[in-house]
Formats: structure tokens, sequence, C-alpha cells
């Protein structure tokens, strides 16, 4: 009969062949070497292991991501453009900023309203104009923030119907401009279109097309909140899904259209004499406006997520920033610093000068 001592140590051999695979690691055996031979492979982004030495990594569920180490599964963060981030904050005070210099520049209009400068070149227009780009300017915040289903609604022709009122301003009154001037020529013909009349029929009739491309955006396809979980990042996008390309991409385009027939007439316009000559600072305000349209167009969809939107945002303010600068920002300049040159006498004197040159 054997006999064994008391205490005996049951020991498991360990592998002198590899390690143990640490946590955020998986076993892969080694083709033609024993199983105590194995290679320890990385986990893929978005799994983890929870143990060491294991032979297989686990998924993280969809609303997760594995961290740094793979050892566990965390939240997603939520990628939106937001008022705390620099970014955000730094677009959205350039809006407020601006709304606040364009309602500044609207009560200097108003205030002066009996100076000569003021009335040149329809002053109902330059009131109205001077509305509709403070709208404007604060479209811009619908774009920060966390995006909701009504804001989604509502953000894009927010901003389409208040730009369109904007630039069918600036187009009523470079036509304005063509006519006054054109009027004044024996026989002519255009004396009778000389008024209120045709500037407020121009700005009603684009707002009202505007107005439909965008019911109709609404009433078949309308936009709508959307969680987009991209793979191998560890963040979720929160966006607004426009639904219809082809509805976002004609509203921009009629804008376009309108913002390029202004530049066109205005270009025309720009010798006119010099107490109609808005028509040159027109010209460079649509050319910053079509400029700034059009580099968005490849830097729009070029881009993902909030920069996205953080590019949208930034041509909405560069664009009416550009018009409030050349159209309205010299005239400011003459009222508040140089009131002796807004007379009449002087304007036409300037006039006389410049056609004896």
């Amino acid at each position: 009969m054997l006999s064994y001592p008391q205490r005996v140590c049951l020991l498991i051999p360990k592998s002198e062949c590899s390690e143990a695979c640490a946590l955020g690691f998986r076993r892969t055996p080694r083709q033609g070497q024993p199983l105590c031979c194995f290679n320890c492979i990385a986990c893929s982004p978005g799994e983890i292991t929870n143990h060491s030495d294991s032979s297989e990594c686990l998924k993280c569920r969809s609303n997760q991501w594995s961290n740094e180490k793979q050892d566990k599964c965390i939240d997603r963060f939520l990628e939106f453009l937001s008022f705390e981030e620099l970014l955000g904050g730094t677009l959205a005070g350039s809006s407020v900023f601006c709304s606040f210099i364009t309602f500044s520049v609207l009560m200097i209009f108003i205030r002066n309203h009996n100076t000569p400068l003021v009335k040149a070149n329809n002053q109902e227009l330059s009131y109205l104009l001077l509305f509709a780009l403070i709208p404007c300017y604060l479209s811009s915040l619908l774009f920060i923030g966390y995006p909701t289903g009504d804001v989604c609604l509502v953000r894009q022709s927010a901003f389409g119907m208040s730009f369109v009122l904007s630039v069918s301003c600036i187009l009523a009154k470079t036509i304005t401009v063509m006519i006054a001037f054109n009027a004044t020529k024996p026989n002519s013909n255009l004396k009778k279109w000389v008024g209120h009349r045709l500037p407020y029929c121009v700005v009603v009739i684009c707002s009202v097309i505007q107005f439909i491309i965008c019911f109709t955006w609404l009433s078949i396809s309308s936009p709508f909140l959307d969680i987009v979980m991209p793979r191998n990042t560890g963040k979720i996008i929160i966006e607004c899904n426009e639904c219809s390309l082809l509805a976002f991409w004609c509203m921009l385009g009629y804008m376009g259209f309108l913002a390029l027939v202004s530049f066109v007439v205005a270009f025309l316009a720009r010798n006119l004499p010099d107490n109609f000559n808005e028509a040159r600072h027109i010209t460079f305000s649509m050319l910053i406006f079509v400029s700034v349209w059009l580099v968005f167009i490849p830097a729009y969809v070029s881009t993902k997520g909030k920069y996205m939107v953080a590019v949208e945002v930034f041509a909405i303010t560069s664009s009416s920033a550009g018009i409030l600068s050349c159209i309205f920002i010299p005239k400011c300049y003459i009222i508040v610093m140089h009131p002796e040159m807004n007379t009449r006498e002087y304007l036409m004197g300037k006039q006389q000068i410049s056609s004896r040159i």
C-alpha cells in the first residue's frame, strides 16, 4: 500500500512559451506550435476583455464604446455644436453682436430719417432690409445647441426666408436706382414705374416664391432629428436630417439666383452719378455674398457632424455682415462722423464736380 505525505502542493504548470494576455488583448494560437504558445492581439475598437488571458473579446453595446485601455465599455459622447464649446460660443457671440450692430444702424437711420443720405434710394426699403438682416443673424442661433425636432423643422426655412427677404430688398433697391436715373431721360417710358409700388412688388413676389419652396419642402419631406452612430468612433452625432437634399439645394439655389441677378443689375448701374452710387456698394456686397456661398458648397459637402453646421453658421453670419458693411456702414460713418456731408447741397455739388471731371 502506498502512502503520501500529508501536505501535497498541486500546482498548475506555467507555460514558458507565452505570458498571459493582459486586459484589452485576446489570445490567438500560433500555427504549428503547442497550445501553450499563443500571440496576444489587441481587441478591435468597440471591443473589450474584462479579464486577463481571454480567448475572445466582448463587443460593447451600440450606445457604448471601449475605453482607451479596452478593458471597460463606456458611454459614447454626444457630438453637436454647443454653446459651451469655443467654436459654438464664438459663432453665437458673433451673430448676436452683428444683430446688435444692425439694430443700432437701424436706429441711427430712423433717428436721421429726414436727412438726404437716408432718403436716397428708397428709405423704406433700407428700413426693411435692416430689419430683415436681424433675423438673418439670429437664425444662425437655431443651428447651435442640442437640436430638437421642432428646431430641425424650422431652422432651414427660417434662414431661407429671412435671407431671401434681404436679397429681394437689395434687388428692389437696385432696380429703383436704375429706373430713377433712366426715367429722367427725355421720352422715357420708365416714368410710370417710378414710385414705391414696383420695389414692393419685387420684394413680395421674390419672398412668395421662396415661401412656396419652403412650404412644399415641409409638407412633402420635412427635416427631422437624426441620431447617427458612426462605425469605429466613440461618438454619437446628434444632427438634423434635411430629408430632401433636392429641396435644400433648391432653396439655396433660388437665394443664389436672386443674389446673382442683384449683382449683375448693380454692376450695370455702378457708373451712375454719385447721388445714385448705392449701386456700387450693392455690387461689392453681392460679390461678397455670392463668393461666400460659392465657397460654402464644397466646404459643406466635405464636412460632417458639428463642423458641417459650423460651416453653414459661418456662411450665414459672414454674408450678412458683408451686406451690412458694404451698404450701410459707409452711410453711418457720414451720418455720425461727418454730418456736414449729409446735405442735399453737398451731394448735388459732389455730383456736379464729378461730372465736370
